[in-house]
């Protein structure tokens, strides 16, 4: 059967019928393969300021980088439902400004649905955003672009006033119109919890396993990305190993003169070729 793209509003519905799936990714040929099974969404992350272009943490990456690469994703995935984030700065100073930005992700990059960090600080950006009739999704607790000014990347929600604070932030943006919320790096009972009161879906990443689907990052899964690896990932293969071992492999055989062989070689003749050049 062939993939369906769904929609916000199909998401937003699923609600308690269905467990939900999304990857982060950042590229054509990783999106390629989500298109390809039964996953629903692709986010395309300011994670790649980290993944993709090696840097500390999420502040440098722009929107003309976010709409770089999820154009790539869309031409990749035609078929899967694809979320942008909204970058450090590219929302915060005011809801006019998130709105103009939003609007890029959309128009420029090809995003079915934006995505932003924030919770009772941000609903008047989520509403102005919604309004024009661009789909949002939530993003709480551990909020990687403001991470160093929580104590860096740590759970959060750990005792009951900051736990209250979550809670309230996940209400907020539910109130303003998101159609989900991903819920990143909390105690498992505070993702229970939330889960339970929202109307909407939660998405979790390190957030417990009662979440109404789950997130994470394709390099990390696939094993691609060992700077540093978060409690909460699962690696589902070794992809760098088995990609350092075929490296090695490659350099051996090309230092030892056994690659490339005939078989990756083009025919011809030698002799004849000699005498028309006069070698």
């Amino acid at each position: 059967m062939e993939k369906r793209k769904v929609s916000a509003q199909e998401v937003r519905i699923s609600k308690g019928s269905k467990r939900l799936c999304m990857v982060t990714a950042y590229d054509y040929p990783f999106a390629l393969l989500v298109d390809r099974v039964d996953i629903e969404m692709i986010l395309v992350g300011d994670s790649l300021g980290m993944v993709v272009q090696g840097n500390p943490d999420t502040t440098p990456v722009t929107v003309d980088e976010i709409i770089y690469h999820t154009r790539a994703v869309r031409r990749g995935a035609p078929n899967t439902m694809i979320v942008a984030d909204l970058p450090f700065m590219s929302y915060q100073v005011s809801p006019e400004e998130a709105l103009r930005n939003a609007g890029r992700l959309v128009k420029e990059g090809g995003a079915d649905a934006v995505k932003l960090e924030g919770g009772q600080d941000q609903a008047e950006a989520v509403r102005k955003i919604t309004r024009a009739g661009i789909p949002v999704m939530g993003h709480i607790g551990l909020l990687p672009q403001t991470a160093q000014a929580m104590g860096g990347f740590r759970v959060q929600g750990k005792d009951v006033e900051t736990a209250r604070g979550i809670y309230h932030d996940a209400v907020a943006l539910a109130d303003a119109g998101v159609f989900s919320v991903v819920i990143e790096a909390v105690p498992a009972p505070l993702g229970k919890i939330i889960t339970e009161r929202l109307p909407v879906p939660t998405i979790g990443i390190g957030a417990g396993p009662e979440c109404d689907g789950q997130v994470l990052v394709i390099h990390d899964l696939l094993g691609l990305f060992d700077r540093f690896v978060p409690r909460f990932v699962k690696r589902y293969a070794q992809l760098g190993r088995e990609a350092g071992e075929a490296l090695s492999m490659f350099s051996s055989e090309v230092r030892n003169r056994s690659f490339p062989g005939s078989e990756h070689s083009f025919t011809g003749n030698e002799e004849e070729l000699r005498r028309a050049l006069g070698c």
